[in-house]
This record gives structure tokens, sequence and C-alpha cells, in this order.
């Protein structure tokens, strides 16, 4: 049976987060396909992983051997979640943009499995071609050719930490103008956010059932 690694970061529970909303549309495709598969699920909100430390970081560059006693148990931390990645046939994370970038919970994580020698920095990196999709919420439209589109950070840092140096196989789905609804002052646009939100659901809907039936039995 197939693994979905599921990774959610927006600091909103339930319909209130763009981000899980969308993501939990492509869960559900994916478990009607897959209804005994296993789906590793972190809520990186709800249970943030540790930021990246000095004993974390150095014992990714020594020998296990000579780890010191906070070394080691740092480094299995990250050995953990690493591992996570390694065994899932397909990765779903919700990304939402927070002050252009997205969330230090998110970050933490990419820190923890970007490991020199095993999933990154080497000829085959340890997780390559798996399937990531990434659902990329934002209050505003930093599309190209938008006012805004040289402050878009969050697709730009996730092309190069996961297709470029994980080397996963990389898709966005991208719900904008997510605080139309509540801001006024962007009344005009909340059309325009219905119609990215329906299409968000429905691009995600189809993306899990589609990776899916790669792995049907």
């Amino acid at each position: 049976m197939a693994t979905l690694l599921h990774l959610d970061s927006s600091v909103f529970s339930g319909p209130a987060s763009a981000s899980r909303t969308v993501t939990d549309a492509f869960r559900q495709a994916w478990q009607e396909q897959h209804p005994d598969g296993t789906v590793v699920y972190r809520d990186l909100t709800a249970e943030p992983v540790p930021h990246i430390s000095a004993d974390a970081h150095i014992a990714g560059f020594l020998d296990p051997a000579t780890h010191t006693v906070e070394q080691s148990a740092a480094f299995t931390a990250r050995v953990r979640l690493i591992e996570e990645l390694e065994q899932a046939d397909a990765i779903l994370i919700g990304a939402p943009m927070y002050n252009f970038a997205i969330p230090s919970t998110l970050k933490a994580w990419l820190d923890n499995v970007i490991l020199i020698g095993r999933t990154a920095g080497v000829e085959t990196p340890s997780a390559q071609g798996t399937p990531v999709t990434v659902v990329a919420s934002r209050g505003g439209s930093y599309a190209p050719g938008t006012p805004r589109a040289g402050m878009e950070y969050v697709q730009n840092y996730l092309e190069a930490t996961l297709r470029d140096t994980l080397g996963l196989d990389l898709d966005f789905i991208v719900p904008e103008l997510t605080m139309a609804p509540s801001n006024p002052a962007m009344a005009e646009l909340v059309p325009l956010y219905e119609a990215s939100r329906e299409q968000a659901l429905q691009s995600a809907a189809a993306k899990g059932k589609e990776l899916a039936s790669r792995f049907a039995a």
C-alpha cells in the first residue's frame, strides 16, 4: 500500500485555514483510492518539530560513532523526519504565505530533513523523484504581472529546496486572495477569490486521485 506524508503549517484550524481546506480535499481523494493505505500526518503548528540546533546541525557532518550524547539525541530526531520523507510514496504540504514567506514551522522541518550526503548534495538524493504537492495559499495575489510579483518568496524558496535540493517532483496549487472575504478593502475581489478557491479544491481532488492511481494495486 502507498504512503502519503501530509504536512500542514497553517496557524488556523479547520475551515478558517485556506491551505488546510485544500490539503483536506487532496487527502480525501487520495484515501478514497487507498482506504487501507498509510497517511503519516504532521501538524507542524500543533506539534512543531525542533528548530535546527548546533548539535543537530554538526552531527550531520560527523561519524555517528563520535557523537556526543546531545548530538546523538538531536540527530536521532532528524533521522526520524528524514525516514518519513524517504519512505513516502507522495508528499502533501500546506504552505500558507505569512509576511511573504513560509511559516517558520515549515522552515524548521526543511532544515531538519535537508541533510548533505543523504537527502541533498549527492548525485541521487535519497527521496529523489517523489511527487510533492504544495498548497501555497496567500492573502493577495503575487502572480506574474501583478504589482507584488517581486515579493513572492514562497514558491521560489520551495522550488529551491524541494525541487532543486531534495530532487522532488514538485507541483503547486495556489489559492489566492484568501483575505478578500475579511478585508473590506478587497471586497471587489471576492468573486476572484471564490473562483481561485474552487479551482484549488478541484485541482487538489484531481491531483490526489491522479497520484493515488499511480500506486493502485
